[in-house]
């Protein structure tokens, strides 16, 4: 018995769709920066960065409740009262320059890639048509706006409260532009060095702290060349504020201040950052990442 025969439907082979390319590098690393921006702002290092941005606010405020109350409390050498403008560099020059600023940079910066690898995401991000070296820089990006967004209006805040003490406004609002734009450079500069920590070491936080606490301490206090390899050695030197001329802390200043010059200062930063930010770039890129079970 010969079986029925159906005849076969012509069918049209569908051209497979071409697929979309891959953006590029810029493309690819706004987007990594617009993903990981939210995340740092809501991490739990938001909530250190906020306590370490407060307290020059607190202090601020203190001073301030204690001059309007009468205290005799910034008097300096000679029972000379202390001006606002000269209170106000002081503040930057301890709290946000030697302190805030690589102490940020070391949080975040070593977390960059770090903090992927821990929570086992890095190879979710390695997984999409991006450059490997964007995720980084996407992530670097991130960290800039998210420390910039919540240094910046600090020391506003501190300049409002500390300045119009026995001084005005106007006269140093120069020297605050210059300080916004040098703590911006120093948190783009240190965020670079501890990228390229963070990427390359398994242990990049305890790198960090004994390279901000202990070689740039002693490398500024020693004489001789190992100065030169410290970022806060070219970074002080833009401050455009001067200390008293007597006292402690004039010592001290003194002590860490063999400063270059302005265009020396500079040119040691951007090559500082150059340098480490594509050392970092080239580490991620070459580097296989197995995540421990």
């Amino acid at each position: 018995m010969i079986e029925p025969t159906t005849a076969m439907e012509p069918t049209t082979a569908r051209a497979p769709r071409p697929l979309p390319p891959a953006p590029g590098y810029l493309t690819s690393s706004l987007r990594v920066m617009d993903l990981s921006i939210g995340e740092m702002l809501w991490s739990r290092r938001t909530v250190f960065m906020l306590l370490i941005v407060g307290a020059p606010v607190l202090i601020a405020l203190v001073l301030r409740a204690l001059v309007s109350l009468g205290a005799p409390v910034l008097n300096g050498p000679n029972n000379v009262r202390m001006t606002g403008p000269a209170i106000f560099g002081m503040m930057i020059w301890i709290f946000y320059l030697r302190f805030t600023v690589p102490v940020l940079g070391v949080f975040y910066g070593t977390s960059l890639i770090a903090d992927e690898v821990e929570d086992k995401t890095i190879t979710y991000l390695f997984s999409r048509p991006i450059p490997k070296g964007a995720v980084l820089i996407g992530k670097y990006l991130a960290y800039l706006a998210s420390t910039v967004f919540v240094v910046l209006p600090s020391v506003m805040l501190v300049y409002l409260l500390v300045v119009p003490i026995q001084g005005s406004l106007g006269g140093s609002f120069l020297d605050l532009v210059k300080d916004l734009t040098l703590l911006a450079l120093g948190l783009s500069v240190y965020g670079a060095v501890f990228a390229f920590i963070g990427a390359k070491f398994k242990r990049p936080l305890l790198i960090g702290l004994v390279f901000i606490f202990g070689w740039e301490q002693v490398a500024l206090a020693l004489p001789g060349y190992m100065k030169y390899f410290t970022v806060a050695y070219y970074l002080q030197a833009l401050v455009p504020h001067a200390m008293p001329n007597d006292g402690a802390m004039s010592l001290i200043q003194n002590i860490f201040r063999e400063t270059p010059g302005l265009m020396t200062s500079l040119l040691g930063l951007a090559v500082i950052w150059a340098v480490f930010l594509a050392l970092a770039t080239r580490v991620v890129e070459r580097r296989e990442y197995v995540l421990e079970q």
